[in-house]
C-alpha cells in the first residue's frame, strides 16, 4: 500500500501525523510526507519583493524543509519506509498530482474547522481534494 500524507504544520497536523504513522505502521506501506509550500509571487502574478522578502521566504522553505526530513527521520527510525517530500504550488493541485505521480492508494490530510463563508468562497483543501480524485481519501479532523 502506498500512502501519501498531507501535512501543512498547523498545530492540529500533529494529530493528522500521528494517525496516518499508526496507520502506516499497521498496513507496512510506503509513505510519502508532502508538504505543499506556497507558490513563488512570479507564479501567481506577482513581481518578487525586495531582496529581504525574498530572503525571508527562501529561509521559511529551508525551515519547513527541515521539520519535514526530521519527522521521516523519526518514521524511518521506527522501521517505516518513508520519505518526505516539499514542494511548491497551490495545494489542491500539488496533493492531487502527486497523489498520481506516486501512485497513491490513500491520501490523508487533515480538515481545518472554517467558518462557512470562507467554504462558501474558497472551499476547503479536503473538500478541494475529495471532489477531484478517484483516489480513496482519508480525512483526520485535526481540531
Amino acid at each position: 500500500m502506498k500512502l501519501l500524507v498531507a501535512v501543512d504544520f498547523s498545530p492540529g497536523s500533529q494529530r493528522v501525523a500521528a494517525f496516518a504513522r499508526t496507520l502506516a505502521n499497521a498496513l507496512r506501506s510506503e509513505t510519502w510526507l508532502l508538504h505543499v509550500a506556497d507558490p513563488d509571487p512570479d507564479f501567481v502574478g506577482y513581481e518578487a519583493g525586495p531582496q529581504v522578502e525574498r530572503d525571508l521566504v527562501a529561509g521559511d522553505m529551508r525551515q519547513q524543509h527541515r521539520d519535514l526530513q526530521n519527522i521521516a527521520d523519526e518514521w524511518r527510525a521506527a522501521g517505516l519506509d518513508c520519505t518526505a517530500l516539499l514542494v511548491q504550488g497551490p495545494t489542491n493541485e500539488k496533493i492531487l498530482s502527486e497523489a498520481v505521480r506516486m501512485g497513491a492508494d490513500l491520501i490523508v490530510l487533515g480538515s481545518h474547522s472554517t467558518s462557512v463563508l470562507k467554504r462558501w468562497f474558497v472551499g476547503s483543501t479536503s473538500d478541494q481534494v475529495l471532489q477531484h480524485t478517484q483516489i480513496p481519501v482519508l480525512v483526520v479532523p485535526s481540531v
